[in-house]
């Protein structure tokens, strides 16, 4: 049996689209699959699929997407349909929506917090070294 992944994004087999640490993107985004994004964007973001925004990513607007996984920055508000995890790295300034959530000791929210779900918000430390592009 192939062993749990503890992040969603680790097990994803298809190719992301990138935004690369010194791109800058301008616009809205609309796509599906999984979304990388190192780099800056600016704009609104409608992704039928999974986010990973690193610790050196910037998203000015609001983004939506599947499931998500924020070390960086985003300025303007994310609401996620499913798991959300927040890393200790990650600033948010804009409401934050999502089924599940987990918030990494760090963190700075500033805005409102929604859990469409029963479940309460997940606070932990985390424990491994950013990567790289993380």
């Amino acid at each position: 049996m192939s062993e749990e992944k503890r992040r969603f994004l680790d097990s994803s087999s298809a190719t992301p689209t990138f935004i690369g640490v010194d791109s800058v993107f301008v616009g809205d985004i609309r796509g599906k699959g999984q979304f990388v994004v190192s780099g800056e964007v600016h704009g609104d973001g409608e992704l039928e699929g999974a986010l990973n925004l690193s610790a050196s990513g910037s998203w000015h607007g609001h983004v939506r997407a599947q499931q998500a996984i924020v070390a960086g920055t985003i300025l303007g508000g994310l609401t996620v349909r499913d798991k959300l995890e927040i890393g200790y790295t990650a600033v948010i300034r804009g409401k934050v929506s999502a089924r599940t959530v987990a918030i990494a000791k760090g963190a700075i929210i500033d805005g409102e917090i929604e859990v469409t779900s029963d479940v309460p918000v997940k606070r932990f430390e985390e424990k491994r070294d950013a990567k790289p592009g993380d």
